[in-house]
């Protein structure tokens, strides 16, 4: 999830819970004379709270759908692949967030005892077995997660225990969807908004990953558009780990971003980010070693998720069709990359550009998923959406298919785009125009388009045996 500022007509809510109201909404900034952009933290472009109590289940209205693990599951067709005993076991998905927060394992477990997901060795109170997946945390720094004082009037990226809605997203639906797969949770000291505080430090913790290889899937809900860095080189220096990584056959995924087609320059705390004048899209979505997730509304019942539900919430869920394109879906075309020779034959893709994103899982606010957080000035179950819901789940895709392979498969990307892989839904409709802003937009269509990719694992079973080549 993008921490990023929506457009007027597209305002994102505040996460209210425990009497005190938290800003969701920021957006990319620079601070005088930086090096590097503040980056654009993909933290939800929604968060409402639907339980303090009990476990909710899934339900529909008239606006909006909420889906559990189990309707996510059945909704791509997992549990075929569970059926054949393939769950990511043994493979590891790094999540790398900033801060973290000490209840994240216990949040987890009872998160997974709620829904019928498996344990893992690492949660509190679990009795570690053989074979058992692993839930462990790689701390870089020391930061103390708690809510901002009660009179305080702007928090803003310092609002640490905002991040903690992230973090309970990333590892909750990244073991939604591989329940076998240990999770490496990866935090940083500070808001990844500090300028050169912030994108070096993630990305050096990457770098230890690699270094270590302590993951097989890295998986990144952060990110800042292309134009908001002070030149070219400065975000080329950024993709170190990127480059080892790929070498050394992992994969990179990063949420193509909640903000359609448009990018903000900067955004000192407490005050307004900066509208850039053209299309942009956001890195590390845009690097070429990274497959871009981007987000669909899904329009399947939440109940069951084998059936598409054309009656109830959202609108965009009323043409018949199991997914169509979230507006706020990261897409369009890099300023910084050429078009890498894996889209060389995708027409709609100019030369001289790399296009965003390359494939898509749900995303929408009006579909969006329950997460358990307890973090200070939390406390219960909350809807929550945006892109950095899709490449959790889609690591979990990854970390399936690299069980399936009997290796890791590294960058995937010339593997999505080299032949007509099974499983694949091309998402036809939709768009990510963000009205009111006067930036162009693009629309869903056949083939790869620059607001959902290629389409969506629907068939996560077919889609992963062909991703593996098995």
């Amino acid at each position: 999830m993008f921490r990023f500022r929506r457009s007027a007509a597209a305002t994102a809510t505040a996460v209210v819970a425990a009497g005190l109201a938290v800003g969701v909404p920021g957006s990319v900034a620079m601070s005088a004379g930086a090096a590097y952009p503040l980056v654009q933290q993909l933290t939800p472009a929604q968060a409402v709270l639907l339980s303090t109590g009990a476990a909710p289940g899934p339900s529909a209205s008239a606006t909006r759908r909420v889906f559990t693990p189990p309707g996510i599951q059945s909704s791509y067709n997992l549990p075929a692949l569970y059926g054949q005993g393939l769950t990511g076991a043994g493979k590891t998905i790094a999540i790398v967030d900033s801060f973290g927060y000490d209840q994240a394992a216990a949040d987890l477990e009872t998160f997974s005892q709620a829904y019928g997901l498996p344990l893992m060795c690492g949660m509190p109170g679990v009795a570690c077995t053989s074979g058992m997946p692993t839930f462990s945390r790689l701390q870089f720094g020391n930061h103390q997660v708690k809510a901002p004082p009660s009179t305080s009037q702007s928090p803003g990226q310092e609002a640490s225990n905002a991040w903690s809605v992230e973090v309970a997203l990333d590892i909750e639906y990244a073991h939604t969807v591989a329940p076998g797969a240990n999770i490496l949770l990866v935090t940083t000291p500070t808001a990844e908004t500090l300028g050169v505080q912030g994108l070096p430090n993630m990305m050096n913790a990457e770098q230890y990953v690699v270094d270590n290889h302590l993951a097989d899937v890295v998986t990144q809900s952060f990110g800042t558009a292309e134009g908001a860095f002070g030149s070219t080189a400065s975000l080329q220096n950024l993709r170190h780990a990127f480059q080892s990584g790929t070498a050394a056959g992992m994969t990179f995924l990063a949420s193509s971003g909640d903000n359609g087609s448009t990018g903000v320059s900067k955004q000192p705390v407490g005050q307004g980010g900066s509208l850039l004048p053209d299309p942009e899209v956001g890195w590390p979505a845009s690097d070429p070693l990274v497959t871009a997730v981007g987000g669909t509304n899904l329009c399947t019942s939440p109940f069951n998720g084998t059936v598409v539900d054309s009656a109830d919430g959202p609108v965009d869920c009323h043409s018949g069709d199991r997914e169509t394109a979230w507006n706020g879906s990261g897409g369009g075309f890099s300023k910084v990359f050429a078009r890498p020779s894996y889209q060389s034959a995708v027409a709609a893709i100019p030369s001289s550009s790399r296009g965003v994103p390359d494939i898509s899982m749900n995303a929408s606010c009006g579909t969006y998923v329950v997460v358990l957080d307890t973090a200070p000035g939390y406390g219960g179950y909350y809807g929550v959406c945006g892109t950095s819901e899709a490449s959790p789940m889609f690591a979990g895709v990854v970390a399936i298919a690299d069980q399936t392979a009997g290796h890791d498969l590294g960058n995937i990307n010339p593997a999505l785009y080299g032949s007509s892989l099974p499983g694949v839904y091309d998402v036809t409709k939709g768009n990510n125009i963000q009205a009111g802003t006067g930036i162009p937009g693009y629309s869903a269509g056949t083939d790869w388009d620059a607001v959902t990719g290629l389409g969506t694992p629907a068939d996560a079973q077919a889609f992963v045996h062909g991703l593996a080549g098995k």
